[in-house]
């Protein structure tokens, strides 16, 4: 999981690069450029944005789905500790 974000992490740097130099190259006069790029930059910058709340959101999920799973253990453990306890006063 920690690949795939870290490819799409280049690929929208990338992306975001490629825009910037292609619109600098281009036959545009430079108050059209700078717009141009003020406005990629602004679609980019909304982009990455959504990207970072939905892996805050993502991290959250898996967050309380490893809590609940410790829960879970620790339940388990317990049960088996008392388990253990009750048969070793059976035998004395």
């Amino acid at each position: 999981m920690e690949n795939k974000g870290s490819a799409v992490g280049w690929f929208i740097g990338g992306a975001i690069l490629g825009a910037a130099v292609a619109l600098l190259l281009a036959p545009a006069p430079g108050t059209r450029t700078r717009r141009k790029l003020a406005k990629q930059a602004e679609r980019s910058r909304k982009t990455i944005m959504e990207s970072g709340q939905e892996i805050l959101e993502k991290g959250r999920e898996l967050y309380e789905r490893g809590r609940e799973i410790a829960e879970d253990a620790a339940e388990l453990f317990e049960r088996g500790r008392r388990i253990a306890e009750k048969q070793i006063d059976e035998r004395v």
